[in-house]
């Protein structure tokens, strides 16, 4: 029996009562860990840092190198191509956008891990529109459906195999159904925002509410496909812990973590900090979201589980310490270490894979990747990269991070720019920096 069948039996069977059970493999993997890799050069990270800079690729890019328990910042550039701008550092604040969704399911597991949800419990429990969900027959071209044959779970939530749908790749009259009801949970810029407003949901609740009276694209549980499931997730957490979904996360996450520079809204005081948002038509970059007139300094409609979050990369690296260590960081304990390698193993429902997403948002598709508490989950050794059990998520402004708990190591790398993809930074970065760490 392999370790992937241990973990996923104790999950499918009694996901409450099991996670003790799983306290076993904590131990054995952390065992069987590596040694902690000797401080390294990274001298070519840093020449990935330091050349998307130089060819104007990002005003600015920040990567937080995690190896054992010490922190190296590589940074170059400043917060925009314009002006006198300031320069960039560890203290930065970038929009994460799906690296979110990583933080919004460790907050679920923090939940199951104290009885208050199950792992493979229907979300009808919370709200119970969900347990007439619809079915699209032919997505791409109708809006006919038949009724679901199965409940929606936590576990489909968290690992995009709920049937839900995303504007960002849904296509055909479903999309015009999301978009013509507001199930759009993200911030992007403040003329966007102004129209988001005039049709999306006011609260969390209605969006949850909202999203269960539109049908699904394939059956809960039996498909893979990039969603919203995040963002109903974090209505989900607001009713099991019966506090306000970004108060859970600020009480349960980042106030334990020392996460001080983590923000659903960008305080007044710190828009020096925010770095212009991007788009790339071509070579040319446009700015989008000057950091000082920002569509993050207002309060979004609420709180996106999603998408939502701005934060700095010695933040987000607190967060991977966290995981790293198995839910613990300088004395706070956020997770159990048997809740931590639940989350970070393969999820997916029996005879569902994960094909991959575009390369800053999960990396490279293939049977090499399962999918976890969301993120991808290495299911095997690269050579030359990523070692079995590695668990990471990017976003959509370009932003990368991944925690490689064999080697005791983790990388953040900010920059923020759209499309994600225009420069492969993923792939650049990984590979230089699994070169360094090799020497």
């Amino acid at each position: 029996m392999t370790r992937r069948f241990t973990v996923r039996t104790l999950a499918l069977a009694l996901p409450l009562v099991a996670l003790p059970l799983v306290a076993v493999e904590a131990r054995q993997a952390l065992r069987q860990s590596a040694p902690v890799p000797a401080p390294a050069a990274l001298t070519q990270s840093r020449g990935v840092v330091d050349s998307y800079v130089r060819q104007n690729r990002a005003p600015g890019v920040v990567a937080a190198i995690g190896l054992g328990q010490t922190t190296t910042i590589l940074k170059a550039g400043k917060l925009s191509f314009e002006g006198a701008a300031p320069t960039a550092d560890e203290n930065t604040l970038w929009r994460v956008y799906s690296m979110t969704k990583p933080i919004t399911a460790m907050a679920a597991m923090i939940l199951i891990e104290e009885g208050k949800l199950k792992l493979d419990q229907p979300i009808s429990d919370f709200f119970p529109a969900y347990k007439n969900m619809r079915v699209l027959t032919d997505p791409d071209k109708s809006l006919e459906s038949v009724p679901a044959k199965n409940q929606i779970t936590v576990r489909h939530l968290m690992t995009h195999t709920a049937g839900l749908g995303y504007t960002i790749v849904t296509k055909g009259p479903l999309l015009a159904e999301y978009e013509k009801n507001g199930i759009t949970p993200f911030t992007s810029t403040v003329g966007a925002e102004v129209q988001a407003r005039k049709v999306r949901p006011p609260s969390l609740r209605a969006f949850a509410e909202r999203v269960a009276t539109l049908p699904l694209i394939a059956e809960p549980g039996t498909k893979w496909s990039y969603s919203i499931g995040l963002d109903v997730l974090g209505a989900v957490i607001e009713k099991a812990s019966g506090m306000p979904f970004d108060s859970f996360l600020q009480t349960r996450i980042f106030t334990p973590l020392k996460m001080n520079s983590t923000y659903f809204q960008v305080p007044a005081a710190d828009a020096s900090r925010l770095i212009t948002g991007y788009a790339f038509f071509g070579e040319n970059p446009i700015p989008i979201d000057p950091g000082a007139q920002s569509a993050y300094l207002q309060p979004p409609s609420f709180p996106y589980g999603g998408a939502g979050l701005v934060m700095s990369a010695a933040d987000y690296d607190r967060f991977l310490h966290m995981l790293q260590n198995g839910g613990e960081l300088d004395g706070a304990r956020v997770m159990k270490p048997q809740t931590v390698a639940l989350a970070l193993s393969n999820l997916l429902p029996a005879g569902v894979t994960y094909p991959g997403a575009v390369p800053n948002t999960g990396g490279a598709p293939g049977p090499s990747q399962g999918f976890g508490a969301g993120g991808s989950v290495y299911l095997v050794d690269i050579p030359g990269g990523p070692s079995k059990g590695t668990y990471g998520w990017g976003g959509a402004a370009g932003t990368i991070a991944w925690v490689d708990r064999a080697r005791q190591l983790r990388v953040t790398v900010m920059v923020n720019y759209i499309p994600g993809e225009r420069w492969p930074l993923r792939s650049d970065f990984s590979k230089a920096f699994y070169a360094d760490i090799a020497r």
